[in-house]
């Protein structure tokens, strides 16, 4: 879910519910268009001045507002392939330092943070990097960084977790991984960017194709809760409620309405890149017969996966949008979606709905009503969900967190971790050697006993936080075993 924030009702006690459509949006957010209008639009072809560091107080002043990240901290626990420079590869990198590596096929605690109480664990599902945050609000960073999506100033790839020193004076809540993009948020709402720049999924408003140090979204507007990455492009979901997009639009998952191609000469078309953040404004819904706009209420999540988008309002009302492929926008056909568009299902069979996830090629949505929805492709033979189902084998289990990756799943639900997904696998479900694939959800062994607090996934290794509020947590954690890279 997205992160909150302390005090967020303005001093006068109103609502800080906002309209998305129409004059009043346009009209609040008219400043920040034209300050940030793009390189197309103004003619200039030079990259725009960075904007100041938001510890100048005279840019931004102290409200006092505070965005918050998870309230839990514990100790991390990792599976899957860590073996950076070669997983997810048709062949082996030139000046790969290291071609033999063994995956983690059981759960085990991971040295070189081991020691340290961590609050954020992120990766994505097309990513080979991640990042930590510890309970001090610190980052590392730690795997493939050709991009220089690590933030490092550099392309080395990092096996060891690297303590990312130029945030050390910002308080990192939270972060996103793309294919090679990295986004970080700051506790007072600003967004930091670094990785693959080509097609402005850094949104920093550059032309540069990498931001190889991490540099500050080119954004202003209410404060930022939540940042998401799909491949090539990035969401963030400010104070108010509202979606905004950048990077690739290719196949409408930026909900612009477009796919950002352009003939600029016979026979000949290019992909215009969104490269600063440009809020969502229109919504729909579509029958057999008509199209019609829909007033949608505060955002309160969104996830993406490679090429689509999906998002839940305060009405509980779902909404997705990009690549239609496999059924993965829920909405009983594959046709790509340029704007965001209701789910009708969750309409009437699907209430409820408290959070949404995205995998690669599929989506998920967690209820109330202790019920999971999937729909998309989850792996390369057999059927696909063309719109959401219920998973009967997690039916009555309350999920709290969830990881999804290029095909599998891990989940935290009550006392249990659940995983499933087909081979291969790499390890990421931690099932151990025998068994590493399962088509239906089974529960990790290795964790009884563990509480875990959330799950993230990357395209093939799973990172987790545990609980560690007792002796026995302690011990049960401790019992493990311990990865060392």
């Amino acid at each position: 879910m997205s992160s909150k924030r302390k005090n967020a009702t303005p001093a006068g006690g109103k609502s800080k519910k906002n309209k998305k459509n129409g004059k009043k949006a346009a009209e609040e957010f008219s400043d920040y268009d034209d300050e940030f209008k793009s390189d197309v639009e103004s003619g200039n072809d030079t990259d725009p001045e960075p904007l100041p560091d938001d510890d100048n107080e005279s840019e931004l002043a102290d409200d006092g507002l505070r965005v918050q990240g998870p309230a839990h901290v514990g100790r991390l626990i990792v599976c899957g392939a860590f073996n950076w420079d070669l997983y997810n590869r048709k062949s082996v990198p030139k000046n790969c330092k290291m071609t033999v590596a063994r995956n983690i096929e059981t759960p085990e605690r991971f040295k070189p943070l081991d020691d340290k109480k961590i609050r954020v664990a992120v990766s994505g599902c097309n990513a080979a990097h991640s990042i930590f945050i510890t309970e001090d609000y610190k980052v590392y960073c730690l795997g493939r960084n050709e991009r220089g999506q690590l933030g490092t100033g550099d392309t080395d790839t990092r096996y060891d977790p690297y303590f990312l020193e130029s945030m050390q004076n910002h308080k990192i809540v939270n972060a996103a991984c793309g294919r090679n993009h990295t986004l970080l948020l700051t506790d007072r709402g600003t967004v930091y960017a670094m990785g693959d720049n080509k097609m402005g999924q850094c949104g920093v408003g550059s032309k540069n194709p990498t931001i190889m140090a991490p540099t500050r979204v080119r954004y202003r507007g209410p404060p930022i809760v939540k940042v998401v990455c799909g491949g090539d492009f990035s969401v963030i979901l400010d104070l108010k409620g509202n979606l905004h997009s950048f990077g690739d639009p290719e196949y409408g998952q930026l909900g612009h309405n477009c796919n950002g191609e352009f003939l600029i000469a016979a026979n000949k078309m290019i992909r215009q890149a969104e490269k600063s953040p440009r809020i969502i404004t229109t919504y729909i819904e579509k029958t057999k017969d008509s199209i019609k706009p829909i007033e949608p209420a505060d955002f309160i999540d969104v996830a993406c996966g490679t090429n689509h988008t999906i998002a839940l309002d305060s009405k509980r009302r779902i909404f997705s949008w990009g690549f239609g492929g496999y059924g993965r926008l829920g909405h009983a056909e594959p046709k790509d979606e340029m704007v965001p568009r209701l789910i009708k299902f969750f309409e009437t069979q699907g209430k409820g709905a408290k959070a949404v996830y995205c995998g690669s090629q599929f989506s998920l949505v967690v209820s109330d009503h202790k019920v999971t929805y999937l729909f998309g492709k989850t792996k390369n033979t057999g059927e696909v969900n063309m719109y959401p189902k219920p998973v009967q084998d997690l039916m009555g289990w309350n999920v709290r967190s969830v990881g999804a990756g290029g095909t599998c799943i891990m989940m935290a639900a009550d006392s249990s971790t659940i995983g499933f997904g087909p081979s291969p696998t790499y390890g990421a479900l931690g099932f151990g050697e025998l068994n590493k694939s399962s088509s239906v959800p089974k529960e990790v062994k290795a964790l009884d006993g563990i509480h875990v607090e959330s799950v993230s996934m990357g395209a093939t290794h799973t990172l987790m936080i545990a609980r560690e509020a007792s002796p026995e947590d302690t011990k049960k954690i401790e019992a493990l075993g311990v990865h060392e890279p």
